[in-house]
């Protein structure tokens, strides 16, 4: 891209780039990676993204063979993985059974695997338009669209931080309604390979190419307001009824959560900001796993701890008036079947949420259906139990799970769709299109998380809400907490570390949007049509 015209003498300082950049390809892509993680929160310095993205389309394109388009991309996506997700290790410091730095190289081993998917859209693009800046740029952002799709399901998918969100307060971010999130991020490389080009017209002094970038850059800003008003639902009506919400963030660390002696503590704590300050019938929002009671009948005995279900409903039942609906997470147990009732053995656990009344009565139960490898289960049990390893939360067996999404009646407050934890981080994959919920909750336990984990965590719940055009309440044990309108915009929420709550309106939903209604097809359809584009401009100027 830093290409002089035919007959052009070159700059001092686009030789220095072009050597630096033939003499360190390797190098500089992999700190190009570490500092393009730099835009996601709680960071946000997206404009070091793009210019870390641009640097790396650059080094791409002057690359001689496909083995090293693929290493370069490869390095890449170390470095912005190692970067993005060092808050893994910190979940490995509550786990007694393995040692702390094992965290660490958790993080890089996950970063060494993750690493292959930018490398594939770095080949790919490098293999369709290289040498031709339209073309490649165009090819580079259908190859990362269609390449971050497949992480979202991949050995079950693991779509942490979709480089579309370090775009989740920019206007561009509205395009998800159209295009989803993954089509979100082929329009910031878009931009970010037109920035590249662009300096490299600046540096050569080749005002025309600099002139036609900032005018496709002109082009992408207004084909994003396009799409966003393309994709968008239809508000309801401001004289639809609102609902009074409570949302309860009670600052229990992870060390205190299954501690034993400390469950009628933390119960209090529930308690005291739960209690209601008027008599309107409200939504009260707890964590998941806000307790370690059983909620459900028909255990043996020996399960309950002498704490019944009758017992723990009572309790929570004296936090709540007429009409009131709590919805909260806990646990379900599995039993085996073989023997007679009260001599059963519980085989596995769901990772629930319950909504129960006011009449201490269960209205409807979500079982988690996203559930973490080597959080909530081990892969492979019988060989890596046997080596000493465990799942990172306690317990002697693994969670099942659920059947997917799906919506919950709660009668006049109407229907709840159900989002566990990362489940929400899943583009296309939230709601039950055949049920439409009014807003989703995604109850979370993000004490696991360190200090980057819940922000980021934040942002790509913004973008389920964006693309669904739906309401998102997040209740967690230490933050953050908040409530986010169907426009992705955070209207309330509690930071991190501090206890609290949000008593609020419960925001109203829109209609479906064009995303809502056809999902993951419509970006994966955008990926195409770059492709075919950078394929005909490639073609056309043979």
């Amino acid at each position: 891209m830093f290409e002089p015209a035919s007959g052009t003498r070159q700059k001092p300082q686009v030789k220095i780039l072009k050597n630096l950049f033939d003499k360190y390809p390797f190098w500089l892509s992999l700190l190009a990676g570490a500092l393009s993680a730099t835009g996601f929160a709680p960071l946000g310095f997206w404009p070091i993204s793009l210019l870390a993205l641009a640097l790396w389309i650059t080094i791409v394109d002057r690359l001689e063979s496909r083995k090293a388009a693929f290493f370069v991309g490869w390095l890449f996506g170390l470095g912005h993985f190692v970067v993005g997700l060092n808050w893994i290790a910190k979940a490995f410091t509550f786990q007694a059974a393995m040692p702390g730095w094992l965290g660490y190289i958790a993080v890089i081993l996950l970063s060494l695997y993750l690493a292959v998917f930018p490398a594939l859209a770095a080949l790919g693009a490098w293999s369709t338009g290289r040498r031709r800046p339209i073309a490649y740029i165009l090819a580079f952002a259908a190859f990362w669209i269609i390449t971050e799709w497949m992480r979202s399901w991949v050995f079950s998918g693991f779509i942490w931080n979709p480089l579309g969100v370090i775009a989740v307060d920019s206007p561009f971010a509205m395009s998800a309604r159209s295009i989803g999130t993954y089509g979100l991020s082929g329009i910031v490389i878009a931009v970010a390979g037109l920035v590249a080009s662009a300096a490299g017209g600046l540096l050569a002094t080749q005002w025309g190419i600099v002139l036609r970038r900032v005018f496709a850059l002109i082009l992408i800003g207004g084909g994003t307001v396009l799409l966003a008003m393309v994709g968008s639902g239809e508000d309801i009506s401001p004289s639809a009824a609102q609902h009074t919400i409570t949302v309860v963030q009670p600052n229990i660390g992870q060390q205190d959560k299954w501690q034993a002696g400390y469950e009628e503590q933390n119960l209090a704590k529930l308690a005291r900001l739960t209690r209601r300050k008027d008599d309107e019938p409200r939504i009260l929002f707890w964590p998941e796993a806000a307790i370690p009671d059983y909620l459900e009948t028909g255990y043996p005995l020996r399960y309950y701890y002498g704490r019944s279900p009758d017992m723990v409903r009572g309790q929570l039942a004296s936090l709540m008036k007429p009409g009131d609906v709590l919805v909260l997470g806990a646990l379900k147990l599995e039993f085996d079947e073989v023997a007679a009732p009260d001599e059963r053995r519980a085989i596995g656990a769901r990772n629930s949420v319950f909504a129960m009344g006011s009449d201490h009565e269960i209205l409807g139960r979500y079982d988690k259906s996203h559930l973490v490898p080597y959080g909530e289960y081990l892969p492979m049990r019988p060989l890596l139990s046997a080596i000493g390893l465990s799942r990172l939360a306690p317990g002697d067996f693994d969670f099942w799970p659920g059947p997917g999404p799906q919506s919950l009646d709660l009668g006049s407050f109407g229907k709840m769709g159900l989002q566990v934890c990362y489940e929400i981080i899943f583009s296309g994959q939230i709601v039950n299109a055949e049920d439409r919920p009014n807003f989703i909750f995604n109850p979370s336990n993000d004490a696991w998380f360190g200090s980057s984990g819940p922000p980021q965590h934040l942002a790509q719940a913004q973008l389920r809400a964006l693309e669904e055009g739906l309401p998102i309440i997040r209740s967690t044990p230490t933050g953050i907490s908040a409530v986010i309108s169907s426009k992705g915009r955070v209207l309330k929420s509690i930071p991190m570390g501090q206890a609290g709550r949000i008593d609020s309106k419960l925001p109203l939903p829109e209609s479906p949007t064009l995303f809502a209604r056809y999902g993951n097809i419509l970006s994966l359809g955008f990926a195409l049509l770059l492709l075919i584009c950078a394929i005909a401009i490639r073609a056309r100027g043979r």
